[in-house]
């Protein structure tokens, strides 16, 4: 993965939780979602659960909060940083390493029964060979009758359109309000990405932060998943979840 990645989450790790209105409310309903399709796949809390794109820990934390025996990697040194404060805040023991999901190998001996990556990580690569590597080294840390569950952008709709900017969220907050939104300049299937935060909160701040993503459709991540080693996948849309992203749901 870039070193551009890195830097983008590094820059924008005391900053993320701000994307949320109510970032410890959102850990909770993340992890009773995500619970709720671990157990449809016949898995409960005793399942050893590999988070390859933690971030600063939203879902790590929260399906920890629940009973998982969880891991957590990411390539940002300042993400898992946050991550590793916001787990002591929660009283939850996790297991923290610095991995590259394109080469968990590297990092990784064992198995694990759930694999995740949520957040529209996997659509930082940004061609399809990087995507094939990508998913290949996930589907090799997936144990016998594991799962990988993971969250993309509807890039299928998206694509028909291209935006060029992602509608804002307006957060209100005890001494204003938070504005947060992205603008996306596209070239093909790829777009290079602007987050903006503004604290409106007497003295405007702004925060800003860029990084590139390539629109994934869901076929082409259901086939690299088919051949790397997974026989079902499934996709859970926004309307059936209640979660703003299309889930993947692919089984060993």
């Amino acid at each position: 993965m870039s070193s551009t990645i890195q830097t983008f989450y590094d820059n924008m790790a005391s900053q993320y939780d701000k994307l949320f209105m109510d970032w410890q409310a959102s850990t909770r309903e993340q992890a009773e979602l995500l619970n709720t399709i671990f157990q449809n796949c016949g898995y409960g809390n005793n399942a050893k659960l590999l988070d390859c794109s933690c971030g600063i820990g939203t879902q790590a934390i929260g399906l920890a909060l629940l009973g998982y025996d969880v891991t957590a990697s990411d390539i940002s040194d300042k993400e898992l940083e946050e991550a590793k404060k916001r787990a002591a805040e929660n009283n939850v023991k996790i297991n923290f390493e610095k991995a590259d999901f394109c080469a968990l190998s590297e990092v990784f001996q064992q198995k694990f029964d759930i694999v995740i990556a949520m957040d529209n990580a996997l659509p930082h690569m940004l061609t399809k060979e990087a995507m094939e590597q990508a998913v290949k080294s996930i589907a090799s840390q997936i144990g016998s009758n594991g799962i990988f569950v993971a969250s993309i952008r509807d890039y299928d709709k998206l694509l028909e359109e291209k935006p060029c900017y992602s509608a804002p969220y307006i957060h209100k907050t005890d001494k204003g309000q938070r504005v947060s939104f992205q603008t996306w300049d596209w070239t093909g299937d790829n777009y290079k990405f602007t987050q903006y935060i503004i604290d409106d909160e007497g003295e405007p701040q702004l925060g800003r932060f860029a990084c590139e993503y390539r629109a994934v459709r869901r076929k082409e991540l259901t086939e690299l998943l088919l051949k790397f080693g997974c026989g079902e996948v499934s996709w859970k849309m926004p309307e059936e979840t209640g979660f703003y992203q299309p889930i993947v749901v692919a089984g060993r």
